[in-house]
């Protein structure tokens, strides 16, 4: 409001009065919105967005009590100045007492209502003012306790460019394996914006067939399909004002896929069976674990719901990728745990090599698993190696390359072996291996083409 003039929505059903208000406000600095009944005043109330409202309280249709119930209904912190000719004691204690900021009554000098409206408009800024700083200090003590584990460069990046697109309202694709933290991301993206507030909701679109999934998401109506017994609002509805997670996105099918650009395209919703859409007010943050691009060449995917979801991507490393971050998040699920953080359980030397050296195909969600298997096996307060699953205890060291190589390997060989080397790493992912590598996916299959490396 410090930038631009307070803006008055004034509400009257005789044009005179709103003609002068306007001619007046106009020239005492204000930004006059006129609206002629309490219908109309109504109407205006959404789409003026208003610092203030000036209303007469005698009118046909919709009274200035009624304005004012809407008014508080809408934004308590609205200052609502009512008028009349027809002012009794009794009528003003009732607007205080139901909020109004002000009573005045007609006729009035013009230096007697500007002075009051001033008096609003400080008091709406100072009202505003007070809500942000209470909803950003709110907001940075959320961000500094719930900033996920990790110290690795690769972690250290994801975060940053979380926190970068958080106060945004753009879309963000989280591409990652299984079990890298795709949902940590999205909380915690969520838990930095200007939403974190509202709900954050979200859903497994590989857990659930087409029909269900559908009207999990968008709703229904009543009679849609055998069991629908009444009109039920969808996720996207229920998630009003918050962010909406759709994880493995890649897993829904080409007649969802149309439903999800809509929601994406115009913010709506259409309901399994309804004809009319419905407006929703969602931040959208969508996960996979598949490559999108080469679904999209597969025919499986959409590339205008791809393009519409790739506004911001996040790649997510995997936890081998991220080996210096294993001993932290391992002790971050310790002090987690109710039962270990009373027995203060830590863990061995042996065990901690062993955590650190072994993959982690399933990443972080795998790391958590083994550690609450040794937890239910240790009855001390220190959790060995012979606790871990065998996997992790045993790790295999697998060649990528023959053990015997020649002194003196050629350029070829040193290519070929780094090349099965980052294939290994990405597991067999051949758009990812070719990011890593610096070079173009085809480039890549003709390389393993040459050095008969399956493909």
């Amino acid at each position: 409001m410090t930038d631009r003039r307070p803006r008055v929505l004034v509400i009257d059903d005789e044009t005179g009065i709103l003609e002068t208000l306007q001619i007046l406000l106009r020239s005492e600095g204000f930004d006059p919105v006129m609206a002629q009944g309490g219908k109309a005043g109504l109407d205006r109330l959404e789409t003026a967005r208003p610092d203030i409202v000036l209303s007469d309280v005698r009118m046909p249709d919709v009274t200035g009590v009624d304005v004012l119930a809407a008014v508080r209904a809408l934004d308590p912190t609205l200052p609502v100045i009512l008028m009349t000719a027809q002012a009794t004691l009794q009528t003003a204690i009732q607007a205080v007492n139901e909020g109004a900021f002000y009573y005045i009554q007609k006729p009035f000098r013009n230096d007697e209502l500007v002075a009051i409206l001033r008096r609003a408009a400080e008091h709406r800024s100072l009202r505003v003012e007070n809500q942000t700083l209470k909803r950003e200090i709110k907001r940075r003590e959320r961000s500094t306790a719930a900033v996920p584990v990790g110290s690795s460069r690769a972690w250290l990046d994801v975060l940053t460019l979380a926190q970068a697109v958080a106060p945004t309202e753009s879309t963000v694709l989280v591409l990652g394996e299984s079990g890298t933290g795709k949902e940590v991301i999205a909380r915690y993206i969520h838990e930095l914006s200007m939403r974190s507030e509202a709900p954050f909701s979200s859903i497994n679109c590989g857990a659930l067939p087409e029909g269900l999934l559908e009207s999990e998401l968008f709703g229904h109506v009543k009679g849609s399909f055998t069991g629908a017994v009444k009109d039920r609002s969808g996720l996207f509805t229920a998630a009003a004002g918050g962010t909406f997670f759709l994880d493995e996105i890649g897993e829904t099918t080409p007649a969802t896929q149309v439903k999800l650009l809509r929601v994406l395209q115009h913010r709506e919703v259409i309901p399994v069976g309804a004809t009319e859409p419905q407006p929703i007010d969602v931040r959208l943050v969508a996960a996979t674990n598949r490559d999108l691009e080469e679904e999209i060449r597969r025919g499986a995917f959409r590339r205008d719901l791809f393009y519409r979801l790739n506004v911001i991507t996040i790649h997510l490393p995997p936890l081998r990728a991220r080996r210096e971050d294993i001993a932290l998040l391992a002790e971050a699920f310790l002090r987690r745990d109710q039962s270990a953080r009373e027995r203060g359980v830590r863990l061995s030397d042996a065990a901690l090599t062993a955590l650190s050296e072994y993959a982690w195909p399933g990443n972080v969600r795998e790391l958590e698993n083994a550690l609450e298997r040794a937890l239910i096996l240790t009855k001390g307060d220190v959790i060995d190696a012979d606790a871990l699953p065998d996997r992790v205890r045993e790790r295999l060291a697998e060649p990528l390359v023959a053990e015997r190589v020649a002194a003196s390997p050629t350029l070829e060989v040193i290519e070929r072996a780094y090349i099965q080397f980052v294939l290994q790493a990405e597991q067999g992912n051949k758009t990812r291996a070719a990011d890593v590598l610096g070079i173009d996916p085809s480039t890549l299959h003709r390389k393993l083409a040459r050095y008969g490396v399956e493909s």
